[in-house]
């Protein structure tokens, strides 16, 4: 009989699990931008099971958290990030002195980093191929960081942003083997989507355009062709994966969204033309203001940090992309949150926040660019909300962000998936 109750009390305590009750001072409604004082989010697992006005009392097991002095928002998501890196003076040399191993050792401490930054979920857009690694090992409780989802390694252009050995010496600026990641012609470039995908990648990032932080010499010239750019898109979709296309110019901006590519990143020469063409497919800008101030600050007070050809990239393209993003806004274009994480201090996203609404963005809507537009780019609906039935990806920070948009960089309180982080 003993052994009986025993058991019974087993299953009761199973089928009556612990709650986290979460007492939130104001909780941010993403759907109706609205603060909303005095409310309670209820947690079972990974799981929100309800959202209560007030304050609700948990039971003799539930673990209640007092969050009535914090503001409590959904998870942040960063749309464009680099985990596996951060720029330092002479950055390109690091391809002759990293193995693997280094790298992954510093990526996971870039993704601890920017989990307790707020970021529970973020869009790693290129690197070795060590981002896959690192989302399992995330996923799998190995370490610790965000949710990842990743393009694994660029697909670029011979000689373009995704070239490594451009500028390199004659003997050693060899053509890169087809599965770093650059690919030329249509057969090439749908081989290069079906690889990434057997590689294991979320979706897939290409380098329409020349970049800032390559030794190309043009840092906005359209390098791949509208055919290209579709072939890529058409058997992405095959595979069930979106694109992202770096682009700085014009016209290798209207080439990928002709194209059919999801969204459009830094977006840094955009004109009106443009932005109207990204209003009528759809596509997201992902502006990445702070990297372009952080490039253009270093190139500027920093000498020696890049090499020339850098440098005066550097100093043209950073100054300009929050002036663009003001325009995209105002003129009706969807903007996800995006920072080009890697570029500056990992830890640092929220920074951007300050940049948006510098620009003209209202903070709550920059919020909701890194919430609920934001899960939209990726394509998944479990995130970026506070709702009943969705993922527990909530944070908390010190302040009101309304009246201080500041306190976007306070973060107190972090869970993911039902998890606990950080509770200060």
């Amino acid at each position: 009989m003993r052994k009986l109750l025993l058991i019974g009390l087993c299953i009761t305590q199973t089928l009556f699990a612990q709650k986290t009750i979460l007492h939130c001072g104001q909780l941010f409604d993403v759907r109706q931008l609205k603060m909303l004082p005095e409310m309670s989010v209820v947690i079972e697992g990974n799981k929100i099971t309800t959202v209560d006005k007030g304050y609700t009392a948990g039971g003799p097991a539930d673990k209640v958290i007092d969050l009535t002095h914090e503001t409590v928002l959904p998870g942040l998501i960063d749309c464009h990030t680099h985990l596996e890196d951060q720029l330092a003076p002479n950055a390109q040399i690091k391809q002759f002195t990293q193995n693997p191993a280094d790298i992954a050792f510093n990526a996971s401490v870039y993704a601890r980093t920017t989990l307790l930054a707020g970021f529970t979920t973020v869009r790693d857009l290129g690197g070795t191929g060590v981002n896959i690694s690192l989302r399992n090992a995330i996923n799998k409780g190995v370490i610790i960081g965000p949710r990842i989802f990743t393009a694994g390694r660029m697909i670029s252009s011979t000689g373009g942003h995704g070239d490594h050995t451009s500028g390199l010496r004659d003997d050693i600026m060899h053509n890169p083997e087809f599965n770093s990641g650059i690919a030329n012609g249509v057969d090439e470039c749908r081989a290069a989507v079906r690889l990434r995908y057997k590689e294991g990648s979320d979706l897939i990032k290409i380098a329409a355009t020349g970049g800032v932080l390559s030794m190309e010499k043009d840092g906005a010239g359209a390098q791949y062709t509208e055919e290209e750019i579709r072939v890529i898109v058409q058997t992405a979709k095959d595979y069930g994966m979106k694109v992202a296309s770096h682009c700085h110019g014009v016209e290798g901006m209207k080439r990928s969204i002709r194209a059919g590519v999801t969204s459009i990143e830094h977006g840094t020469y955009m004109d009106a033309e443009t932005m109207e063409l990204m209003k009528q497919y759809g596509t997201y800008l992902v502006p990445t203001i702070i990297a372009g101030k952080s490039v253009a600050d270093s190139a500027t007070n920093k000498p020696g940090f890049f090499p020339p050809v850098i440098a005066r990239k550097a100093m043209e393209v950073g100054p300009i992309i929050q002036n663009t993003f003001a325009k995209a806004y105002k003129a009706g274009v969807k903007i996800a949150f995006g920072t080009d994480g890697g570029v500056y201090a990992h830890g640092k996203n929220w920074m951007e926040f300050v940049y948006m609404s510098e620009a003209g963005m209202p903070v709550l809507e920059c919020i909701r660019a890194a919430t609920l537009n934001a899960a939209d780019l990726i394509g998944n609906d479990q995130i970026g909300v506070i709702e009943k039935d969705k993922l527990a990806d909530i944070v908390a920070i010190d302040g009101d962000p309304v009246k201080d948009v500041h306190a976007m960089g306070k973060m107190k309180f972090v869970m993911k998936n039902g998890v606990v982080y950080k509770n200060e």
